[in-house]
């Protein structure tokens, strides 16, 4: 590190868990983010102020007005531009050293097979079932820990589901994909402001201490909040043996 990161990092620098090797870890690191809306805005800017080396964003999306109630990374002089676009622009200006590509696709099962394989973590910000069972679905093939998180209403959810752990399960162990879920839009339901923050900022969390090792994660656990009463509760998960993605002696490949 060069002494501008060292002034910018000091505060990682100082925790004993973090510290220089923990930063270099980060400064490293390449981050996988599907959806650039709500939770994707604080995954994206916490992970670029933390420091993480590379950043690819995924989100075929353009920011529209409705968008601004909560989507943090982007403002007016946005409005009609590329979400993945617009999240490259703010994290560049906090921080000009990440590297971060925007891509302006739907995050379809080819694209993250090529995606998920180059990243050290992946972080679910999307909207839909669909597209969380494809990237938990590369995350098992590829091996590598997935963190996920969900918020519409008044409710939220986060877990990390890290199969790289013997006992640890998959996205398809609590929610598989052949059972009946029904996708439920903002548009119709709408979503409290802050809360897309406190999750996104939860799976930020996550993924720093995934990349440099500190702390314990929340594999095997998932927190769901009732924000109308600010509880959270505890589920504790374990891996589903007949999970057609993880179970059945399934072994992620391995990183070379």
């Amino acid at each position: 590190m060069n002494d501008r990161q060292l002034l910018r990092y000091a505060r990682h620098l100082m925790l004993d868990e973090i510290g220089i090797e923990g930063q270099r870890l980060l400064l490293d690191a390449h981050a996988l983010v599907i959806g650039a809306g709500g939770l994707g805005s604080p995954v994206a800017l916490y992970l670029g102020t933390a420091g993480v080396g590379r950043l690819t964003v995924v989100d075929h999306d353009e920011v529209d007005l409705t968008n601004l109630q909560r989507q943090i990374a982007h403002n007016e002089s946005r409005l009609g531009q590329p979400k993945a676009e617009s999240v490259r622009a703010m994290v560049a200006a906090i921080n000009p050293d990440v590297q971060l590509r925007a891509l302006v696709r739907r995050a379809d099962a080819a694209l993250l097979d090529t995606l998920v394989a180059g990243a050290d973590v992946v972080l679910d910000c999307s909207d839909n079932f669909a597209t969380r069972h494809a990237v938990n679905a590369a995350c098992v093939r590829h091996g590598r820990p997935l963190v996920s998180g969900a918020a519409i209403g008044w409710d939220a959810q986060i877990s990390v589901y890290d199969t790289r752990q013997a006992d640890a399960p998959c996205y398809g162990c609590l929610f598989p994909a052949d059972a009946a879920h029904q996708d439920v839009a903002c548009a119709t339901m709408g979503v409290f402001a802050p809360l897309v923050g406190i999750v996104g900022s939860m799976q930020a969390a996550e993924a720093l201490k995934l990349l440099t090792g500190a702390g314990e994660t929340l594999a095997g656990r998932l927190l769901m909040l009732d924000a109308r009463r600010m509880q959270w509760d505890e589920i504790r998960l374990a891996r589903q043996p007949q999970c057609p993605v993880c179970g059945g002696g399934h072994r992620p490949s391995e990183r070379h």
